[in-house]
């Protein structure tokens, strides 16, 4: 009889196991996050095929090593409130149309004699477009300071739902607008800025300059202070960024999460990918236009399936063949979350090779001033 019951149970778990398992993952994930939408669809009947279910549970199992990180967020936290840290931030100071924060970060020896204005980096962080905050990045931008000796400057902006993309371009726009009036303030060079970015946070630096440069009515900011903000970016370094909106749709497909991701949802549907893809824009500025884009730089991990590195690889090969400058990185065994998370700590097993490309780049273009 024991025999008979272990015949059946084996059955039973392995069942339990490639199917049960399987369809409450993903079927959790959807009712959560969002159900197929696409003209067409019987949105449950596509929520079941085997395929979606499938990718779709490999894509929430990989998402569950983020909870490695739930440590390091008890001590970005901490540090953000100890009060004995505030010598070296300045904490929660209002920019912008929407009353957004930022912190501004000094560089070493800022508290000494006020010696020549230290250039700016502003920092955008990323999160799918839908997520994020800036005191999660206090120890990244701390160490930016110290490791560029720069001013560095972590904007939150409004995520999805509360805001569309347009509005994020916005924010980081006005966060430009808030550095040109305030350099002699926080003696920063209002003339020496360098964008840089992780993932969504690479997308909207190169977005965001691209509105800029090509003079967009939709950023409801004067053409006299879009140009001078414009002059004032001498580059960007995009961290596992992405770059073209389509492309990285067609790669959600594949992974069965373009409608639990929150991308299609912040551009306001696929009609409007074109419009928000760095990509698709470079294609269509004039020459004159081209001569005023600054100069990237591309890190990004071989190992990230988040954000595939050949979307950095083709952004590349866009910029090279429009005769622009731009520098790529590809870094073996590097992940997605991790280009971010070794930026926090010099003991994280990536601090020294990626800094070693930022700090590489960020020379670079500061000497080109």
């Amino acid at each position: 009889m024991s025999g008979m019951k272990y015949q059946l149970s084996l059955p039973v778990t392995v069942g339990v196991l490639l199917v049960g398992l399987p369809y409450s993952i993903s079927l959790a994930a959807q009712w959560l996050y969002g159900w197929p939408n696409k003209p067409g669809y019987k949105k449950y009947t596509e929520a079941l095929k085997p395929r979606r279910i499938y990718c779709l549970t490999i894509a929430v199992l990989e998402s569950l090593k983020y909870l490695q990180y739930g440590r390091l967020y008890i001590q970005l936290k901490s540090w953000y409130k100890n009060e004995d840290n505030r010598k070296h931030f300045e904490k929660g100071i209002t920019f912008g149309r929407r009353g957004n924060k930022l912190d501004l970060y000094h560089p070493p020896n800022a508290g000494k004699a006020q010696g020549a204005p230290a250039p700016l980096v502003v920092f955008i962080y990323g999160g799918g477009w839908g997520s994020g905050e800036r005191s999660i990045y206090c120890l990244l931008a701390r160490r930016m300071a110290e490791e560029l000796r720069a001013t560095v400057i972590c904007p939150d902006y409004w995520t999805y739902p509360k805001g569309n993309v347009l509005g994020m371009v916005q924010d980081v726009a006005d966060c430009l607008v808030w550095a040109q009036e305030n350099g002699r303030t926080f003696n920063f060079d209002t003339e020496k800025v360098v964008l840089i970015g992780h993932s969504a946070g690479a997308h909207l630096c190169a977005l965001t300059t691209l509105f800029l440069i090509d003079e967009r009515e939709e950023l409801f900011i004067e053409l006299s202070q879009q140009r001078d903000v414009t002059l004032s970016i001498r580059g960007i370094i995009g961290l596992s960024g992405v770059y073209d909106i389509m492309d990285h749709y067609v790669y959600e497909q594949k992974r069965a999460v373009e409608y639990v991701s929150t991308m299609h949802k912040a551009m306001n549907g696929v009609e409007n990918f074109q419009y928000y893809s760095p990509t698709h824009l470079l294609r269509d500025l004039s020459q004159d236009k081209l001569s005023r884009v600054p100069q990237m730089a591309l890190l990004h991990g071989t190992n990230d399936v988040v954000v595939p590195h050949e979307a950095s690889a083709k952004f590349s090969e866009l910029l090279t063949s429009l005769s622009l400058k731009v520098s790529l990185y590809l870094l073996p065994d590097l992940n997605h979350t991790e280009i971010a998370t070794n930026l926090m700590a010099s003991d994280g097993r990536f601090y020294h090779p990626i800094y070693s490309c930022i700090k590489q780049e960020f020379t670079k273009l500061l000497d080109n001033c």
